[in-house]
Parts: structure tokens; sequence; C-alpha cells
């Protein structure tokens, strides 16, 4: 028990409410670069060791200083999270499932109270360095965004990156996706409906009326207002960036997130390297021609990306919502 708790080797996957238990699954440094996430099918199936939560929590030994990526999707957050794979500096884990079962028990009417010292065990799990000096650097899936507040309460000294894409930017993405954006937006509305981030008036028959871009829009509207009061909260401990921003200057922008994150990173090998010059899910050489070939795909949309993102800047306006955030990454 002792060696799993306290070894990060031992990636806490999963957890357990019913027994009150962490699952460990051996996760090597090696197969965190590989895999695109740390979810199973990615990993690959492997049989967990299970440890109650109590026990993990006195074996986790000393924290490495947190750092958070916190997205809307479809912004490089990939990208950035494999940035900080960096030996004797960081490591980026990318969206360790055991915070989306928080969150889906959160949504399955959870306790709050339980919830929150769960997360606070969790975080002391994930934040276990793999070598003496090391930050950890977590991206969580953008279905945990609204516990990411929770997160930095929990965490003092913790910071975070607020990434997104701009809103015409989003929409292409999910209208390329085709059947799958469409229904991964309807069903992030329903989540983000549960957890009280939709505060724009509507009811639950305005969003059946609405189209799958104008759901998507709703989507990335409500993390926006999520993003910007987390930087009236928290102030310097929280950063701004937009991926476009991200993709016209990446050694600027790198510098000045290492900077803000204070880790060390060579950003001009980084920029120059793999992590810029791949697709950062699937591997293959990707470059800005290729970027810009996928994002033609988008042209059928082109008429109705335009509407929504007019409509949405209305709805944004009446909420008093700001379509370019504060505490923007300063280069």
């Amino acid at each position: 028990m002792t060696i799993i708790a306290s070894n990060p080797v031992w990636l806490p996957h999963r957890y357990d409410p019913q027994h009150d238990a962490i699952h460990f699954r051996h996760t090597p440094r090696s197969a965190h670069g590989s895999a695109t996430f740390l979810t199973d099918e990615y990993l690959g199936e492997a049989k967990p060791s299970i440890v109650a939560r109590s026990a993990a929590r006195a074996q986790a030994g000393s924290p490495a200083p947190l750092r958070f990526i916190v997205h809307s999707a479809f912004c490089c957050s990939t990208l950035l999270a494999r940035a900080f794979d960096a030996p004797g500096l960081a490591m980026g884990l990318k969206e360790p499932v055991i915070l989306n079962d928080l969150i889906g028990w959160q949504l399955r009417g959870g306790d709050g109270g339980q919830i929150a010292s769960v997360l606070d065990d969790s975080l002391a799990l994930l934040a276990r360095p793999f070598a003496p000096g090391e930050a950890v650097v977590i991206k969580p899936s953008n279905l945990c965004n609204a516990m990411a507040p929770l997160m930095l309460q929990l965490r003092p000294d913790a910071r975070a990156l607020l990434l997104y894409a701009p809103l015409p930017v989003f929409l292409g993405s999910v209208a390329r996706k085709g059947m799958d954006g469409r229904l991964w937006v309807r069903e992030l509305l329903v989540k983000q409906l549960k957890q009280g981030l939709l505060g724009f008036g509507f009811s639950g028959e305005d969003y059946l009326g609405q189209t799958d871009l104008q759901v998507a829009a709703m989507g990335w509207l409500a993390q926006h207002a999520l993003f910007a009061r987390m930087a009236a909260q928290f102030g310097d401990r929280v950063a701004t960036l937009d991926s476009e921003l991200l993709l016209a200057q990446p050694g600027p922008a790198m510098t000045a997130l290492c900077r803000f994150f204070g880790v060390p990173l060579d950003t001009q090998a980084i920029v120059s390297g793999p992590i810029f010059t791949r697709h950062s899910k699937f591997g293959q050489a990707f470059t800005s021609d290729d970027r810009t070939a996928e994002r033609s795909a988008e042209a059928l949309h082109a008429d109705e990306i335009a509407k929504v993102a007019i409509w949405a800047e209305a709805v944004a306006n009446a909420a008093g919502v700001p379509m370019e955030l504060p505490r923007a990454l300063q280069a």
C-alpha cells in the first residue's frame, strides 16, 4: 500500500464513492507521454490496485507545486499539457479520469462537502512529482470546469491558465466534427444546466428550440462567463489566453506561460519541436497549412457560424459577459 500511494508511477485513476477508495493503475512516465488522455481508451486496460482513500492520502508525501490548464475545448489544451512533460522541471497530466468521477458524483446529487474532501485528497495524489523539483500541470477535462474555482480554493498556491478559442473558431470546430460534435455540445449543455452555469434567462424549452450551433455557443458562453468570474475572484493567480494568439505567437506565449507557471522550459526548443509541429491528439506532422486545410471544411457552415456568433454576442452583452477576457497572459 505504501509503495503504491507514495509512488507517482501509480496514477490515482478512479474514485469509488461506495467504498471510499482510490483505484490506482500503473502508469509510468512513458505511458503519459504516448497517451492522448489518461483514459483506458488510450492507456489500455489494466487491473487496478485499490487503496482506501484515508490510507492513500496519508502516504501521498510532499506535493509538487500545482498548475492548472482550464479550457473550454478545441483550443490547444492538449498541446500545452504535452509541452510540460519535461523531466526535472514539470509533468503534464492530461484529463485524469478521477476528476471526471467527482463531476459524475456531483451530477448524481453527491454531498458537496464529501466531494470537496475527496477532491482535496485527489489533488494531493495527483501532485506527487515524478522527480524532485518538478511542478505538476493538470489539464482537467472541460467537463470539470465548474469545479475549477474549488480546486483553486483548496490549493491557495496554485495558478491556472484559462484557455479558450474565439467563439467562431469554437463553432467551426464543432461544425466540422459533424454529428459527434453536435451531440457533444448538447451533452455538455445538459451537464452545465445541472451545474447551474447557464444563467442567461433561457428555459429548457428554449434550448430545445435552438440549433446545434446555438447550443454550442451557449456552452461556450457559460464557460466564458465562468472564466470571467474566476479572473475577478482569483486575480493574478489566473491568466487568460486566446488559442489563436498562442498559434500565431507561440514563442512569446509559451515564454509568458512558463513565467506565469514558474517552470523554466526551453520555449524555443518546444515551439520548434514536435509539440508544435505534430497533431496533439493523433501524432502526425501538422503544420499551419494543415490547420488551414482542416478549417476549410467549415466553409459549408460559414453563414450559420457568422449568424450564431452575432446572436451569441448579443446574448453575452445582455448578460454582461465579456467576449474578451480580463487577465490576459502577458508576454
